[in-house]
């Protein structure tokens, strides 16, 4: 802190603290400070310091700490009210609001006292003139605490009915407390209705619309608006985030995460504000966010994760059941301090109901990474009732029956099977089937199982089963890598089953199940070239055992499920040889006749992967439209059984597909869908990295910049280079400097940027580089950074002439002229740029290939002189801000000085260019043309020249002589034309 010598060092010391961030901190700098401020011996000074430390506790975490000095600053007005000025005046009748507040939200300050001091502010808002709005709010404040509704509800009609004044809280403050008194009451419509204009960004201040965006998650659950309530939460707690004095907010949030089954980003909340748990300077927040951590880890803990560890206070390590034991009892404990005062139970109540509160749905996805936490594994049934044997019976039922549908979740129930079986003597024919579905189930790993089915198929009598398992076991040795062995296995197999079916000793279903082993091993030879054939030697083979399987069980399907799909999937088999063979068109129907199949046999979730295929084939061709509506069937077959990583892909598509053609809110939907399905399947960092930043691209494109700039970081934590290549990261980057630099947040951006140059820069292609270094300088200069924006423009300067992009060398070069102008006894030098972005036009439109290319740099050459007659002017005029409205001077007194008269005279000459080259344009440039015009009147008159300002302004009447009067773009140029002209023209 530099030394405080006088008042104006004073001053710049609050106002730099002003802008730190909330937290002990800033706080005790305040607290130096007013030290200082005594030390200079000036009263007033020592009144504006107590102002500033009353500012910084009430925006932090050590409210409690406010009462001292305002008690001092209160004392000082009653002695010398003169040593307040008017804003220190208006001040300390403000804090009379945070004192009552405070007061209430301090369950050792009697009720009494409360009452007292709402008396004391009455009495003096009274004495000063000021309206009853703000008392009878404060009124309201305590009516509502206590739970005297009657009492609250006259205070909340008077505080309306009041005229808003100076000590009125700001229409979004005030809307945010009267929405919150319509959500406590359960008119949740009501509460979103006054909410709207703060959500809209209608009304906001230093703390809305983050307020009211937490306080309206839980009404927008209740009211089943999901959507809007996902939305609020991720742009709402992307500004409470910083924020320390913001806990009962922050709370709402976590809150929000506990009852849409997002309990892990609730976990992180925790883990982001650890001091939330123990900081007691402000006990009625801390009661709030202590009972949100109970409502969070009670859910965990009825997840079946109490014993798992989550982040608490400080000092030891905590489990999920451990603190929500923690929690409950710590904020019982504060309601009861609270009802203790008020002499009610509504404080209590309130908490114990906030505790008790149920998710209204399973799961929200948001967008951003989270995963959901693992449940604890099932306890295993008592030995006594797994063994039990009607239930075995029954399972066994069960698992046949699905199998012999080929319903999902058949291995599932064959896993039943097998636990309830331990211990008990089965008949071979089920010990086979239970052995068998096990291999299934196992893969690679399961190979041998099949062995053990075949014999025992073969011991319950059963030979063509036998054979079909040891077929079965002989794919499952080709997908692990040796089809040559396997091929020679079911080759032998193949001619058994042939040889019992001509016998009669075996069924069509079993001598179909080897044959269709033998054609899946086949066709594995036909992908991999394998088995020691050549190419064409290997598909004729293949296409001749499918085209077996399709005259084998062709027509003869009846009322067994499974040759139906034997038949589909042969019919598929001849899809994938179509594509090995280059021929799409001919694979895409292929494969769409197999999901009809699939679909006509009762069993859409088979057809999911083919109408995957097909989609894949039509985007290959171009077809759009034809691979979205194979994605669509896909995911309506598909239901739920696809598997989480099949249905995040298929979603991932899609909204590829739809955001293409536009349908960007669709995509975005598509993209969340995808994002929460990667992550359900533990995918979270590769596909769900992809998910998210398709997501945050659409967010961005619907204007919804907070939001997407949250899914946006969530992404860029899994993005890599490695595994999803750096034209995704940079793509994040460039889409998430895009998001921060609309939310004004120009460093954050220009540092996103300049990180996707420092990529980019290795690129052949060079124009993303100079794209994003050019981006990176404009948010440098936003963010207050005039050197490091003119470094950045003069390497995307250097790229755009390399790149021969002469319209973006001028612009960089403008833009360094402008930036130049800021420095001190910079006039010179951003002259010296502006002329050479002149010199640079000049030199392009010379020589221009065409046209088209001519015009685009006529345009840009006039707009170079247009802003290099404004920045001459400013550099005179001390109005160094970039291009945009230029205030003329007053009068020709400033036109007096030859030097300033020179430079005058100067930006006339390069006004009057623009303006001509604007009229070249025709049409186009007509509203450019007249601006310059306008510029150069305004000029003229100041130079003592009113005869050419008049025929100036004229000519811009003139061109607008037959235009209408519903452009706001005439209506300017025309009433600036008369001021112009003056009351004479």
């Amino acid at each position: 802190m530099e030394e405080i010598t006088d008042f104006d060092a004073l001053r710049r010391a609050m106002a730099e603290n002003a802008e730190e961030p909330e937290g002990p901190a800033r706080n005790a700098r305040a607290e130096r400070l007013v030290a200082a401020a005594e030390s200079l011996g000036s009263a007033p000074a020592v009144v504006e310091a107590l102002g500033h430390q009353l500012k910084v506790y009430n925006y932090s975490s050590d409210k409690d700490r406010m009462f001292v000095p305002f008690a001092r600053l209160l004392r000082m007005w009653d002695e010398r009210p003169e040593d307040f000025d008017a804003y220190e005046a208006h001040s300390l009748h403000w804090v009379f609001k945070w004192m009552s507040a405070g007061m209430l939200d301090q369950p050792h300050i009697p009720l009494a006292s409360v009452e007292k001091w709402l008396g004391e502010m009455e009495h003096r808002y009274r004495l000063a003139g000021y309206s009853e709005r703000a008392v009878r709010a404060a009124e309201f404040g305590v009516a509502a605490h206590v739970g005297d509704l009657a009492r609250a509800e006259r205070a909340y009609a008077a505080w309306l009915a009041a005229d808003r004044d100076d000590m009125a809280d700001c229409p979004a403050c005030e809307l945010h407390g009267q929405g919150a008194w319509q959500a406590e009451r359960g008119r949740d419509a009501a509460a979103l209705e006054l909410w709207a204009p703060v959500l809209r960004g209608e009304f906001v201040c230093a703390h809305e619309p983050h307020t009211v965006l937490a306080a309206s998650l839980a009404p927008l659950l209740r009211l089943g608006r999901l959507d809007e309530a996902r939305a609020n939460h991720l742009r709402g707690f992307r500004l409470v985030r910083p924020m320390e004095s913001m806990r009962a907010a922050y709370a709402d949030h976590v809150e929000f995460c506990a009852l849409t089954g997002n309990e892990a980003r609730g976990l992180e909340l925790l883990a982001e504000r650890p001091a939330y748990f123990t900081d007691t300077g402000h006990p009625r927040s801390r009661l709030e966010f202590l009972a949100v951590v109970t409502l969070l880890t009670d859910r965990l803990t009825e997840l079946g994760l109490g014993a798992q560890r989550v982040p608490g206070p400080a000092g030891r390590t905590w489990t999920a059941s451990g603190l929500a034991a923690h929690a409950r009892a710590e904020t019982l404990d504060l309601a009861e301090r609270f009802d203790r005062r008020n002499g009610t139970s509504y404080v209590g109540d309130r908490a114990r109901a906030r505790m008790a509160r149920r998710p209204p749905a399973d799961r929200l996805p948001l967008g951003v990474r989270t995963a959901r936490p693992a449940p604890a594994p099932a306890a295993a049934p008592p030995a006594s009732e797994a063994r039990d044997e009607p239930g075995l019976v029954a399972l066994l039922a069960e698992a046949r029956r699905l199998s012999r549908t080929l319903r999902p979740h058949a291995l599932e129930a064959w896993a039943a099977v097998a636990r309830a079986a331990q211990g008990v003597d089965l008949e071979p024919l089920a010990r086979a089937e239970i052995a068998d579905h096990e291999a299934i189930a196992r893969g690679p790993e399961g190979v041998g199982l099949f062995e053990r089915a075949a014999a025992l198929y073969a011991e319950a009598g059963d030979p063509g089963e036998a054979l079909a398992a040891r077929a079965r076991g002989a794919y499952v040795r080709a997908l692990a890598g040796d089809p040559g062995a396997a091929l020679d296995t079911v080759d032998a197999l193949y001619d058994e089953v042939l040889a019992l079916y001509a016998e009669e000793a075996t069924g069509l279903r079993q001598t179909a199940a080897v044959v269709m082993s033998r054609t899946r091993v086949l066709m594995r030879c036909a992908h991999e070239g394998a088995g020691g054939l050549a190419a064409p030697e290997t598909f004729t083979r293949a296409e001749r055992a499918v085209r077996e399987v399709l005259a084998l069980v062709g027509g003869r399907t009846g009322e067994d499920v499974r040759l139906a799909a034997r038949a589909a999937e042969a019919r598929g088999m001849l899809a994938e040889l179509a594509v090995l063979r280059g021929d799409g068109g001919r694979a895409a129907e292929l494969f769409r006749r197999t999901a009809e199949e699939y679909v006509n046999a009762g069993l859409p979730w088979f057809a999911v992967e083919y109408e995957a295929q097909v989609a894949a084939l039509a985007h290959q061709a171009g077809d759009a439209a034809g691979a979205e509506r194979a994605l669509r069937s896909a995911l309506e077959h598909g239901g739920p059984y696809v598997e989480p990583a099949g249905r995040a892909r298929l979603h991932l598509q899609l909204a590829e597909v739809t955001g293409a053609r536009g349908a960007v809110a669709e995509a975005a939907e598509h993209a969340l869908q995808a994002a929460h399905w990667a992550d359900e399947a533990g995918e979270g960092g590769t596909l769900g990295a992809w998910a998210r930043q398709a997501l945050g691209g659409h967010l961005l494109r619907r204007g919804r910049c907070a939001e997407a700039a949250e899914v946006l970081e969530s992404a860029l934590a899994d993005l890599s280079a490695d595994t999803h290549g750096d034209g995704a990261v940079v793509q994040a980057l460039w889409w998430l400097g895009d998001c921060l630099d609309e939310l004004g947040d120009h460093r954050a951006a220009a540092e996103r940027r300049l990180r996707a140059a420092a990529i980019a820069r290795h690129w052949p292609e060079q124009q993303d580089h100079a794209t994003l270094a050019h981006l990176a300088a404009e948010s440098l200069g936003k963010a207050g950074l005039p050197a490091e924006a003119d470094q950045a423009y003069a390497r995307a300067g250097e790229l755009w002439r390399a790149l021969g992009n002469p319209a973006f060398l001028v612009r960089s070069l403008r833009a360094r002229g402008w930036l130049a102008l800021h420095r001190e006894d910079g006039a010179e030098a951003a002259r010296q740029r502006m002329a050479e972005a002149v010199r640079e036009c000049e030199r392009a439109v010379r020589a221009a290939a065409g046209p088209v290319a001519r015009q685009q740099l006529t345009e840009e050459l006039a707009h170079t002189h247009r802003q290099f007659g404004e920045l001459l002017v400013r550099s005179v005029t001390e109005q160094p801000e970039e291009a945009g409205e230029l205030h003329m001077p007053a009068g020709p007194g400033d036109a007096e000085d030859e030097e300033v008269r020179a430079v005058f005279e100067a930006a006339l000459v390069q006004l009057d260019r623009a303006a001509t080259l604007f009229g070249a344009l025709g049409a186009s440039g007509l509203d450019d043309r007249t601006g310059a015009e306008i510029a150069a009147g305004r000029l003229a008159a100041v130079l003592g020249r009113p005869a050419e300002a008049a025929a100036r302004a004229r000519a811009v009447l003139a061109a607008y002589e037959d235009a209408g009067d519903e452009d706001e773009t005439v209506q300017a140029r025309r009433a600036e034309a008369r001021e112009l002209l003056g009351p004479g023209g």
